[in-house]
């Protein structure tokens, strides 16, 4: 029986998850620069940031050396401006035709891996330069920040779920307010875009706007590119898990763990779910049967679609607050009449039980009345005269007293 070699446990050191974004910006490199000189996608980079996973092999070894030395630039990287707040970030095109069943992919087996590991000890960062201070944002500052960003791109992906612009943009400002009245939770989140985008494709694949007329109502502006068209009432036949979760993985280019903990479903189910979208999807547009294609033009289609007129960020704001201020008074308006309504019961209702008289009936089948009956008018005479002569008849005997 052959034994294994066994695996080399010396690995480069890294700094904590916590300082990689901080080193990486105090060398003014974009996520993507990174992810092109470790030979990685965009999205690996940021999981590696947020300490959801752990580089491995060569890979976490050309990833220290590049946060380790100052002097390190990325090898043929094409000089890029970072993104202003009002463009959408463009998602990494993933692996050629991947298999998203097995996920052999080497940074998508490093994050199913990462799952199940036990963490791995954190050693001390490179004494390195500390990063320059950055203004701290206000709570209004990050909210605008955060919206200006995200927003525009959104809209143009809700709309790839529901083909209805009215709804996207409902959706996508539902979101928002949302992540206002919650935003100590979204501000501490690892991806406050990621909640987002999850509370506005929760609420624009609900199944409780077909009552509404107008979100019935088809789309007055769609896509006037055959192609594109063709896509989308593709993308609209699939039920609403498998448009999901074929935007997030082939659209947005997120890895399968990621696809599979935004839907809330395992990550066989999310590759199943892939593969089957991707086949309704190829039946339809054979040409579309390579997942780079997929990929390439549902970014089109989310991209560069027109550019929605999106609500001012102040304006969202204060809608959030009237919003809050408005289900808290009908929530107070409830409670005071059930209260009401209740002391109202118990003052006036009765102290004792008085049973109720049951209704008079008819009863048919009884006994006749029965008795003398009237005397004709002779016999009345005569027991006139007969009553008259009772006491001085001759014909009577008084009984005397003596």
């Amino acid at each position: 029986m052959t034994q294994r070699a066994p695996r080399s446990t010396s690995a480069a050191p890294l700094p904590s998850p916590e300082e990689r974004r901080m080193l990486r910006e105090a060398k003014s490199l974009t996520e993507e620069q990174v992810a092109v000189a470790v030979g990685v996608r965009r999205a690996t980079i940021r999981s590696w940031e947020a300490g959801r996973t752990s580089p491995r092999g060569s890979r976490r070894e050309a990833y220290a050396k590049l946060l380790a030395d100052p002097g390190t630039e990325p090898p043929e990287l094409s000089v890029t401006t970072a993104p202003s707040p009002c463009t959408e970030p463009v998602p990494q095109a993933p692996d050629p035709d991947p298999d998203p069943a097995q996920a052999q992919a080497p940074d998508r087996t490093d994050k199913t891996n990462a799952l199940t590991s036990a963490p791995a000890v954190r050693e001390a960062p490179p004494q390195d330069p500390p990063p320059p201070p950055r203004a701290e944002l206000t709570t209004a500052e990050a909210f605008d920040a955060l919206y200006s960003y995200v927003a525009p791109a959104l809209v143009r992906q809700t709309y790839l779920l529901t083909g209805r612009r009215r709804l996207s943009h409902e959706s996508v400002e539902r979101a928002f307010h949302l992540a206002w009245q919650h935003w100590p939770e979204v501000a501490r989140d690892g991806d406050p875009a990621g909640w987002v985008r999850a509370v506005a494709y929760e609420y624009a694949m609900s199944p409780w706007h077909r009552l509404l007329r107008a979100h019935n109502e088809p789309d007055s502006q769609p896509p006037a590119e055959p192609g594109r068209r063709a896509l989308l009432d593709a993308l609209l036949e699939l039920p609403p898990p498998y448009r999901r979760t074929v935007l997030l993985y082939d659209g947005l280019g997120l890895g399968l763990p990621e696809t599979a903990a935004e839907t809330e479903a395992s990550t066989p189910a999310a590759a199943n779910r892939v593969l089957h979208a991707r086949a309704a999807i190829a039946e339809r547009l054979p040409e579309l049967s390579q997942g780079a294609a997929l990929h390439e033009l549902l970014t089109d289609l989310a991209r560069e679609g027109p550019a929605p007129e999106m609500t001012p960020a102040v304006a969202v704001r204060t809608g959030s607050e009237r919003r809050a201020r408005f289900w808290t008074r009908v929530a107070i308006a409830v409670t005071t009449l059930i209260v009401s309504a209740t002391a109202f019961t118990v003052v006036t209702a009765p102290t004792r039980y008085e049973p109720p008289l049951a209704p008079g009936q008819q009863v048919d089948g009884g006994p006749v009345l029965s008795g003398p009956q009237p005397l004709p008018h002779r016999d009345t005479a005569l027991r006139k005269q007969l009553r008259s002569m009772l006491a001085n008849g001759p014909e009577r005997l008084v009984p005397q007293i003596r």
